[in-house]
């Protein structure tokens, strides 16, 4: 099974991480895994102004901030995983890595917002929920 792992380094990936440990049919080395991390884009102003070649710096070293605790994670678990970095609106990349990547599964954590909270606010959850053709396991 291919498993795309959408993580953003907050406790919502770890909770994810933790229900991946504690669950061993979806953990282990018969699977596939690329793990997937997004970052938004700064403003066009702002990345004008500091340049490109500083815009892509700071977005590999958050990517890597993001992405590395997860690589320990699955490494002690004996799992060797791909890494893709993205930069653009998080929900419709996973959904469309999820799709152009052929995956079985997508896993992520989610801040369990109300239907009121997504509406203000919107998720990436629900907004991969909503564009993605892959099942997508939700960890609250």
């Amino acid at each position: 099974m291919k498993i795309l792992l959408a993580v953003d380094g907050s406790g919502f990936t770890k909770k994810m991480l933790a229900y991946l440990a504690t669950h061993d049919e979806w953990l282990g080395a018969a699977h596939a895994y690329t793990v997937i991390t997004v970052q938004t884009p700064l403003p066009p102003r702002a990345r004008a102004a500091v340049g490109a070649e500083i815009a892509n710096g700071f977005y590999a070293d958050e990517a890597e901030k993001v992405s590395a605790p997860v690589l320990k994670f699955l490494k002690r678990h004996g799992i060797d995983a791909q890494v893709v970095h993205k930069v653009g609106s998080p929900g419709e990349l996973i959904a469309k890595m999820a799709q152009a990547g052929k995956f079985d599964l997508v896993m992520m954590g989610s801040h369990g917002h109300s239907a009121f909270g997504n509406l203000v606010m919107g998720s990436v959850a629900t907004k991969v929920l909503a564009q993605c053709k892959v099942p997508v396991l939700i960890v609250r």
